[in-house]
């Protein structure tokens, strides 16, 4: 069984070479392992695959087709070098995720969401004007939350009016050009959140820290993110679920879109331009995109009915 663990081993390695990060497949693979070691097992086989996947037996659906498509994947690789290996064929546990239908938020909306952010209660000074920053940087440049919240001093040039977004998702790194108007807004808060740091002994390189100067925790700022909600009415006390911050990361990629369609651009030619933009892994998450507005679906079948010479 240890030359299971050994290929485990390199095939961890080789796909985080590829940049994928594998955290929770490599806990459930390290498990497979040892469900094979207790079964006596040595060959990968889709019934032994398929009794892990369905444990624990009151997991949903979903959990079992994700642990599947995991030992699957590994599966693949193993084949190379067990031909008696079995690959579990894509119909068991079979499960397509739906993507949540994103809330546009309009041009309004996102002004009143940072003007209610200024006015949270809390004992740190600098924490409100963080968090209405954050928003309002989401809003213009579709960044992922978490790599806001990661920026560090050094990564925002307000000189160039450039951030640098570092080892993100797939541990891919990218540029993000800004506005000028973003830039100034940047230089506002920069300034302020130095004024209310400079007596803080514990000030972290982060460029939108905490009024401690500790690094945002993601929960907080969606907890802070709900609170601002509710203020605004986008979402009642009672409402657990509403408009979410992801939904800022749609909501730039939409309307650059619209605004190129509008324009008379050619969509497909920019589309790479966005994608990278966005830090998407494929382009076909950025074309998603075109699914999120009726009026990029109208331009999508014009497009088909360009291509095909008749009604689509």
């Amino acid at each position: 069984m240890s030359a299971l663990r050994d290929r485990l081993r390199d095939y961890l390695a080789l796909r985080r070479g590829l940049g994928f990060r594998l955290v929770e497949a490599e806990c459930y693979l390290v498990n497979f392992c040892a469900f094979m070691e207790q079964q006596g097992a040595t060959v990968l086989t889709s019934s032994l695959a398929l009794r892990w996947a369905m444990t624990p037996s009151n997991a949903r659906p979903t959990t079992w087709a994700g642990r599947l498509t995991v030992i699957r994947q590994f599966a693949r690789y193993l084949k190379g070098f067990e031909p008696a290996t079995e690959i579990p064929g894509t119909r068991l546990l079979p499960f397509r995720p739906k993507r949540c239908q994103p809330y546009l938020y309009s041009e309004e909306e996102i002004k009143a969401l940072m003007a209610a952010a200024q006015s949270l209660p809390s004992r740190q000074a600098l924490k409100p004007h963080t968090v209405s920053t954050l928003i309002g940087l989401l809003a213009v440049t579709g960044m992922r939350v978490s790599e806001a919240l990661s920026m560090h001093r050094q990564d925002v040039d307000l000189e160039t009016g450039v951030i640098t977004i570092r080892g993100s998702k797939f541990s891919k790194s990218r540029l993000v050009p800004l506005h000028p108007s973003t830039v100034r807004a940047l230089k506002e808060y920069a300034a302020r959140r130095d004024v209310c740091l400079a007596r803080c002994r514990s000030c972290g390189p982060y460029f939108l820290p905490t009024g401690r100067g500790v690094k945002f925790a993601v929960s907080q700022f969606h907890l802070a993110f709900d609170a601002v909600s509710r203020t605004v009415g986008l979402r009642t006390p009672q409402m657990r679920r509403g408009p979410r911050l992801h939904d800022l990361r749609h909501r730039f990629a939409t309307e650059t879109l619209l605004r190129w369609s509008r324009a008379g651009g050619q969509i497909e030619r920019e589309m790479p331009t966005l994608s990278t933009y966005l830090g998407h892994s494929n382009i076909a998450d950025t074309y998603w995109y075109l699914s999120a507005h009726p009026e990029l679906l109208k331009h999508a079948a014009l497009r088909l009915e360009r291509r095909w010479g008749g009604s689509p």
